[in-house]
This record gives C-alpha cells, structure tokens and sequence, in this order.
C-alpha cells in the first residue's frame, strides 16, 4: 500500500533506529529556541493575526478567526428575552462540564452553595476526556514546588502570572490527592507507591498518569462524583450571553436549548465560565486535538460582558498530532509516547531534535524540517515526521506499549499500524488555549465582579507556551478553587435587577470603531457542511 518513497524512508529509520536509540541530541540554547520559533513557529506568522479595534483588548493582535469572534454581533438582543421570567435560580452557575466545571462544582457543592451546570453537549464532553499523558505535582523527595515552578515559568517563557503558577505548582500535590481519594486509578508500584515520568520541559518525573487516558480517567471521576451528589446538570443547552446586574456585575447567563432552540434566563449569584479551549476554531488551517465544541464561546462571552483577554495570541500546537492514515488526521499522540523513549526522526531515519524539547520548541522543529530542510514524508495529504515507537520496546522491554500506551497501541491498531513494530507519522496539532480570561489569584476576573473562570479559558497561568501534564493540573487546581470562591462569595451576594444593556453598549462600540460585520457569535459549533 505504501509507495516507494514511502518504503524507502521507512527502511532507513528502522536501519538507523539501534543508532538512534543511543543518539543523545543536544539541547538547545536559549538564542537557537528563540530563532527557531520567530522562524517557523504559528504564534510568530503576523499574517494571520488581526488587531482588536474595541473592546477592553483594543489594540492587542489576536488569531484573525478568534478576532472575528470577539468582535461579532450577539446571536440576541436585550428584547429577545424576559429577564424576569426566570427558569433557573442559583447561588453558582457553571458554564462548561468538563475537568474544571465539574472540579468547581463538587467544591461548589460540598461548601453549600445552590449549583448548577450548564453545558452545550454533555457532561464529559470536553477536552479533558481527549488529554492522554499525565497530570505534574512535585510530590516525590526530589521534587518540590519551587523546582515545579523554574521549569513551567521557564517553559512559557517567563511569562505566566507569578501568583497563578505559584497557586498551580504549590496546590499540585494536594490536588494528586484529592483525586486519588475520589477514586481516580492512577498508576502505582505494587506498594502503592505513584508511578512518574518525564515530560517535555521537565527537569524531575513528576508526570502521574492512568497509562495512557490520564484525562478520560479523571473525567469519569468527576463526573461520578457530581451524579452522586445530586448537583443539577443542563446538558445540549449553551450559554450564549452572560446577564449582568444593573451594578455591572455578573448575575447570570441566558441559555439556548441547542435542539428546540428555546431561549431560558438563569440567574445567578456568581458565575463560572468554564467553557475550555478553540481547536474547533482551526486557526491557521491547523487540525485538532480538540474536542467538537471547544470554539472558544468563554472569551466571547466575558470579553462582550468586559472581561479583559490576556495572551489570546498565543496557541499551543501539540508537535505530534496523528499524520497518517487520514482518518485520524489532527488525532492526539501523546507526549508520553516520547517519555517512553521514542524519538523524532526525518525521512532519511536521522533524529533531528533533543526528544524532550518543549511543545513549541519541538512543534517549530517538525515544521522546519518539513518546510525549509524539505526532510518529511509524504503521506499523500501533507508532510509529516516519524516518531519511532518501536523504540520504546526495545528499550523498556516487550509489552511496554502495551502496558504504559494501550489506548495510542489500539487507535493505530484499528488502521492496521502495529506500534510495536513500525513507527508512525505525525505533525503539529491545534492543541490547546495558552491565553484566555484575565483572572486574579481568587479565580475572578479583576474587570467584571462575581464572574469566575477556570480551566483552559484562563489566560496567564502558563504564560506563553504550557508543560504536559499541567492542564490537567490546573483545571483541578483552579476548577476547586473556583468553586471555593464562587459559592463563599454568594453567600453574601445580593443581585441587583437583571440587564442586557452590555449588549447594545458593545454594538455601539463596534459602529464607533467601524467594525462592518454579519458574525454572530458565540459560535457554539463548527460548521463543516462542504460549501
């Protein structure tokens, strides 16, 4: 089935792979990684940014489809609705079911607050599900938060809000726990003792992990736990305005019945907006990892409302999205699949990068070497680079995969690709939101009072580029936290009378700036319907 070309570069990476196996590229400097981002990286491509004209990032540069977005009408207006006809009443309204609406929701609960879930698909339904390679805390005697800290503020370039990465790193190994305790099977030594590995960017194993669906582990976790506790849960129904008072602060949302298309006024005392990433929003053409509603509806929201926006520019592409078979094109390969000891390597079989490079530093590299040094394999639907995986056995020993990476053994399987014996072909993926909603260390946003955000639509935690192994960590370390705020908050909340007036404000904004557009947003899913 494979072509000549195909077969000849396939040779030479299984030629070259006991060689390569004992090839320890060096790292490189602060100035290569630099050069080499600016150069290939999609974060750098100026073309494909746009600058903000109004709102409260005017004249920031964002992702050209995210600034259309930001800047698009409201799908109602302030008459479309009754506010005073309220269907629901609660002290936390949480928009989002995943890792960190749900983790919100349990601290929520458990402090007495009156909660609710509100989520445009179901509960689960989230990028959290598709995370596969662990969860970091320094919770080893040769670990601490502090070396936690220097190798994630290193790894998003010095950039992260201090507070929110100190908050990160130093509640991770309580996190760990509050995990294990509900039930979450992460891997373990017969006594009991954790399993940690490498990831990119780390400088001690501190990547806890459930082989290889770490995040489909936790998910199911949480998610019993909210069923359990009777907490009310909305599913098919998107938030696609949040309500404020007439003190401007955030007093709930109007929700949309995705199948009857129903308009409903939720109020609330606090609000959480947990809505996750944007892969869905393809910027740049890229594929994704991502789940089908992560569209970035969160920023919309809070950006509409006043919220400010810090590091929108900057996306994470996973260096190893599957390549090949088309099928799971964009599909997520683990960074853990390099932690085992398979290595990256061009067409002629030579390892062109040190493997445990950070995600944008590897992610420029396998496009250099696919564009400039014209070193990718054709796969028949765009160049790619192998990653070696039968490494890994012959490393670890036979059953290795089987045992650490059963779910990638059975994605490639189901496609007639034995991992154990031949290597696959990947590219960079559309992975995950580095910027997101400004927040302070409480978990509100400093410019809208009573909204609260966590998870993926937070901007700042990770500064510009994000270790593996520290989403899942901060969509439990500040899900909870969140949660925790949110409900003691309310306690002493007294909502004001219910307005849409932000609305026609930013219509106004718009007009002003001589912004001409028919978008509506949020755009709640993507269309790919062939035009």
């Amino acid at each position: 089935m494979y072509s000549e070309n195909f077969q000849k570069s396939l040779k030479a990476v299984e030629a070259a792979r006991k060689e390569n196996i004992a090839c320890e590229p060096k790292r490189m400097t602060a100035q290569e990684k630099e050069k080499l981002l600016a150069s290939y990286h999609p974060d750098y491509k100026k073309s494909e940014f746009k600058t903000l004209s109004f709102g409260p990032n005017k004249g920031e540069e964002v992702p050209t489809e995210l600034c259309e977005m930001l800047q698009a009408h409201s799908r109602i207006s302030a008459n479309d609705i009754d506010l005073n006809d309220i269907k629901y009443d609660v002290d936390v309204l949480i928009i989002g079911g995943g890792g960190a609406g749900t983790a919100a929701a349990i601290e929520a609960d458990n402090a007495g607050a009156k909660t609710m879930i509100v989520t445009k698909l179901r509960m689960g339904d989230a990028n959290t599900m598709m995370a596969e390679g662990g969860i970091q805390a320094a919770d080893k005697p040769n670990d601490s938060p502090a070396i936690h800290f220097v190798d994630a503020f290193g790894g998003g370039h010095y950039a992260a809000k201090r507070e929110l990465l100190a908050k990160l790193v130093c509640d991770a190994p309580e996190a760990i726990q509050w995990l294990n305790d509900l039930g979450v099977e992460f891997d373990k030594e017969p006594d009991g003792t954790m399993i940690t590995t490498h990831g990119g960017g780390t400088s001690r194993k501190r990547m806890h992990a459930a082989k290889d669906y770490s995040g489909a582990e936790i998910m199911r976790t949480l998610r019993d736990e909210v069923l359990n506790r009777g907490i009310e849960v909305v599913d098919f129904t998107s938030a696609i305005e949040l309500i404020l008072d007439e003190n401007g602060k955030a007093a709930g949302a109007v929700l949309m019945n995705m199948e009857t298309k129903e308009l409903m006024v939720a109020k609330a005392k606090t609000v959480i907006i947990a809505t996750g990433g944007a892969g869905r929003m393809h910027y740049q053409g890229f594929p994704t990892s991502n789940h089908y509603g992560a569209t970035a509806d969160g920023l919309v929201l809070g950006y509409r409302a006043g919220a400010k926006l810090l590091y929108a520019d900057t996306l994470q592409y996973h260096p190893t999205g599957a390549a090949y078979p088309q099928q799971i094109f964009g599909a997520l390969v683990t960074e853990k699949v390099r932690s085992l000891g398979a290595k990256l390597v061009n067409r002629d079989g030579k390892v062109f990068m040190h493997p445990l490079e950070t995600r944008d530093v590897a992610a420029a590299s396998i496009i250099r070497e696919c564009s400039d040094r014209k070193e990718g394999v054709d796969t028949g639907n765009g160049e790619a680079v192998w990653l070696d995986t039968p490494m890994i056995e012959a490393i670890g020993g036979d059953g290795t995969i089987e045992k650490r990476i059963p779910a990638m053994m059975r994605m490639f399987a189901s496609y007639g690709i034995d991992i154990r014996k031949e290597p696959i072909l990947v590219y960079p993926t559309l992975h995950y939101q580095n910027g997101g909603l400004d927040i302070n260390v409480d978990g509100m946003t400093p410019n809208v009072e009573n909204l609260y955000v966590a998870g993926e639509a937070v901007g700042g935690i990770h500064g510009r580029n994000r270790l593996m192994g520290n989403s899942l960590l901060d969509i439990i370390v500040f899900g909870r936290n969140a949660g925790k705020n949110a409900a003691a908050r309310s306690k002493d909340v007294k909502v004001g009378k219910l307005t849409l007036d932000h609305i026609a404000k930013f219509d106004e904004e718009r007009k002003s700036a001589g912004v001409d557009t028919d978008a509506v947003s949020p755009m709640l899913l993507p269309d790919y319907r062939r035009k």
